[in-house]
């Protein structure tokens, strides 16, 4: 299967299929009277896993090393575990934070619809900003 075929079949881009046969994710027989990769159905497989690592938030530095345990061939599934156990702890973090911002926001937008607009004078900017206390 050649970059363009692959990359259809697996609703990608073949940028997205050269730029993991470029890090040496994939390793795709090369044609040597062409210089055309062909991608087999290894390849192939190894790649979809990778768009799935991707859509759940494994980072190229994660794959590699679950790719690496598996061509070992050992099991990469308790270091997976991990991983996703980390993104979750690092995903609630990060929601609180934004779920606080969120919060914050609409305060700030409820004291402002009863707040004048006003031009800048001496050193004020936006009296809404700087007037702000949570």
């Amino acid at each position: 299967m050649k970059v363009s075929e692959l990359a259809k079949y697996l609703n990608t881009t073949a940028e997205t299929v050269r730029h993991y046969t470029r890090i040496g994710f994939l390793k795709p027989a090369v044609n040597k009277f062409n210089g055309y990769k062909n991608y087999s159905d290894k390849e192939q497989h190894r790649l979809s896993f990778i768009l799935s690592a991707r859509q759940l938030g494994f980072t190229v530095k994660d794959i590699r090393l679950i790719l690496n345990k598996s061509d070992n061939g050992k099991t990469p599934c308790p270091i997976v575990r991990e991983i996703i156990e980390h993104r979750i702890k690092e995903s609630n973090i990060l929601f609180e934070k934004a779920l606080a911002l969120k919060t914050k926001m609409e305060a700030a937008m409820n004291k402002w619809k009863k707040e004048p607009d006003k031009a800048p004078t001496g050193s004020m900017i936006c009296h809404l900003i700087e007037n702000f206390d949570e």
